[in-house]
């Protein structure tokens, strides 16, 4: 049966229709705000999928060209892969859902959340991450929910709930934030150097308008809400589990009792295949099961360690970065080049420049169609000691570029001061955590080592969370490695300057964290920001003042808009001929900025010379080399520039008289000509009198 519910969320409409749409779906609601509306569903698997550890959700965010009034690109007229905003949504619906699953529920279960109309003032992703909890909620899914989730702006000084368009684009603050009733469970954020109070007022002022969102999803499934499956849940024989506890316990404190981590590697896998091998007569086919008994016991050990004893796995303080080395200036022929090495996590990033071209065209529902900085992070196996196919980026990858990305961008010099587009492609090369953060620092130093006048420079830590719900203890732990990051409660990173924050990225295992942890953590991870800044700048203090030589100089300079098509001529013919003539690379905006870019510096000066030539308007008295184009019983017809001839009469053709015109010139000549007259219609009088050398 059709129902429709409202909500008044900061002074908008939130309107949430169900069961009219897809009913198939195990949930479906069609929410609007405004002029955007999203189709979500939400459907899960009957049982669990064999063989499963992990919970298999799928969170989709799907746009649809139509949404915006537009007819996709390409041949095929069809949308083709998923854009990079897409996925960072769908990413974005995914993280403060995946945690709110019982353990051990291994059913399939997909969210689709298709955008099939949009406006520039609401964002759709917000409405995708509220219509998703709403489809979850109303689902026979064992969802733990709801959420809620809002968008911050900081605008003169004011913070706005989910700012329209033209707050956006004054703000210095673009925060998600999604939590439950209780606490926050993801946190998203781009910000122009915002303090850490800010920052976390922001978050606070987002969690009360959560609060209302959720109080709102409540109301819908007491309603329309579908009752919920039991899961079907594995857990290990508790006879078995006792008796590996017992056998293994101490087998365990000695293989976690190592700072190295590859020491400790090898004792986990002496200790897995003893424990295994003991058992094996007993219990033959309990292997899976003794692998997840002995994890949950390393991980209840590890976290004991943490907690209640300050032991952190490699013998570090709670507040201590690892030890950190760079260095700059490491490939011979890139622009910029850089390598951040903090522990075992190691990042090398590459700058390259190039004209405004060069940036990236976006073909999507969204308001940005073109950057000019770009930033790519790459993640190959090695990295981790693996072996396994090459693919194209991954969810992860995507996520992981955007972040360095927003990180990096307020500090990015303007198309005016630096006219360049900017691509950074970070490579980790050695992993063991916090690689993102490590591409950030890596980035900075690679954009310096270009001499890309950046305004600061930027640095980030990943700060983690060990969580004791039966005695209400907690640990924070700046830059955490890679098992605190899986054995732990929380993935906060935090990108910034030393005057403020730039970027961060929070993900919850948990189900949720306060303001205390909040306020502790931004505050540790400022003063860890701040001890990795003075690290790279002991490596490379300021962008150099030169360019490398083997990137682009670019020469700037404007024409009249209206001599825009004279400059690119018919066909692209004119400005191609320039370009193969001196080598160079030219762009063309509309507002008739030129940007020529060579490493050549008289290339491009010649260049400049003839696109002058061209948007030159031509006077009486002008002497112009020209070429002659065409031959006339009364003269011949000279181009005096590319797309204008002018006619040089028979008697103006020579200082002595000339019987034929062929006997004077040829087409193709090029000869020397002086402007005697412009008519009313633009027609051109030439002569050669006085310009022929040795014709007296």
């Amino acid at each position: 049966m059709q129902r429709t519910f409202e909500m008044e969320l900061a002074g908008r409409r939130i309107s949430v229709v169900t069961g009219k749409y897809a009913e198939q779906a195990g949930g479906s609601v069609m929410i609007s705000c405004g002029g955007t509306a999203l189709l979500v569903c939400a459907t899960v698997a009957k049982a669990p999928r064999e063989g499963a550890d992990f919970l298999p959700l799928s969170c989709d965010y799907e746009e649809k060209m139509y949404a915006a009034g537009k007819i996709p690109g390409g041949f095929i007229k069809r949308e083709g892969r998923p854009s990079e905003k897409a996925v960072l949504t769908s990413r974005l619906i995914d993280r403060p859902l995946r945690p709110l699953f019982p353990k051990g529920f291994y059913n399939d279960v997909q969210v689709v959340a298709t955008c099939m109309s949009v406006e520039k003032d609401v964002q759709p992703e917000i409405l995708a991450m509220i219509g998703s909890s709403i489809a979850l909620s109303i689902s026979e899914a064992p969802f733990m929910g709801p959420i809620g989730a809002v968008s911050v702006g900081f605008v003169d000084g004011e913070y706005v709930i989910n700012p329209d368009s033209e707050q956006r684009e004054k703000s210095r603050l673009a925060l998600t934030v999604a939590g439950t009733r209780d606490a926050v469970m993801m946190v998203e954020a781009g910000a122009n150097e915002v303090t850490e109070k800010e920052m976390l007022d922001a978050i606070l002022l987002a969690h009360n308008y959560i609060k209302e969102i959720v109080a709102f999803i409540d109301g819908i499934q007491a309603e329309v809400g579908k009752e919920k499956i039991v899961p079907d849940i594995h857990v290990p024989d508790e006879e078995l589990k006792a008796k590996v506890v017992e056998y293994a316990r101490e087998k365990v404190v000695w293989q976690l009792d190592t700072f190295d981590r590859k020491e400790r590697e090898a004792r986990t896998a002496e200790v897995t295949a003893d424990v295994k091998a003991h058992f094996a007569e007993e219990y033959p086919e309990a292997g899976s099961d003794i692998d997840a008994i002995l994890y949950n016991l390393m991980k209840e050990i590890l976290r004991d360690k943490i907690i209640n004893k300050g032991i952190r796995p490699d013998g570090r303080k709670m507040d201590e970065v690892r030890p950190i080395w760079c260095e700059v200036g490491v490939l011979p022929r890139t622009h910029g080049s850089a390598v951040f090495t903090r522990g075992q996590t190691q990042v090398m990033t590459m700058t390259t420049l190039g004209t405004l071209g060069d940036g990236q065209t976006l073909d999507g529902i969204g308001e940005e169609d073109f950057k000019r900085y770009i930033h790519h992070y790459n993640m190959p196996p090695y990295s981790v000691g693996e072996v396994r196919r090459l693919g194209s980026p991954g969810r992860r990858e995507i996520g992981h570029g955007a972040l360095a990305e927003r990180a990096l961008l307020p500090m990015i010099p303007s198309e005016d001061d630096f006219p360049y587009a900017i691509r950074l492609v970070s490579e980790v090369i050695s992993s063991n955590g916090s690689t993102s953060q490590a591409s950030i620092c890596a980035s900075t130093m690679s954009l310096m080592d270009a001499g890309v006048p950046i305004k600061k420079p930027v640095a980030g830590v990943a700060m983690g969370l060990i969580k004791d719900d039966a005695n209400g203890n907690i640990a924070i732990l700046t830059d955490i490695q890679g098992l605190e990051d899986f054995m732990g409660d929380m993935d906060f990173k935090v990108a910034g300057t030393r005057e403020g924050i730039t970027a961060i990225q929070m993900d919850i295992k948990i189900k949720g964290i306060n303001e205390e942890i909040l306020t502790r953590a931004l505050e540790q991870a400022r003063q860890g920001r701040l001890f990795i800044l003075d690290k790279m700048m002991e490596c490379i203090s300021e962008p150099r003042p030169e360019l490398s030589p083997y990137a682009p100089r670019i020469l700037r300079f404007t024409i009249n808009p209206d001599k825009i098509r004279e400059v690119i001529g018919s066909g692209g013919k004119t400005i191609n001929g320039i370009i193969a003539k001196t080598g160079v690379k030219i762009d063309i905006e509309d507002d008739g900025r030129v940007f020529i870019a060579s490493t050549d510096a008289a290339a491009s000066a010649e260049a400049k010379r003839m696109i002058d030539a061209i948007v030159k308007d031509i006077e009486v008295g002008d002497v112009i080399l020209g070429k002659v184009v065409n031959l006339l019983p009364i003269g011949a017809q000279v181009e005096v520039k590319p797309g204008k001839k002018g006619l040089v009469h028979i008697s103006r053709l020579a200082n002595h008289r000339v019987e034929k015109v062929e006997d004077e010139v040829a087409v193709g000549d090029e000869i020397l000509v002086r402007v005697i007259d412009i008519k009313p219609d633009g027609k051109i009088d030439l002569t050669r009198k006085g310009l022929i050398p040795g014709d007296k």
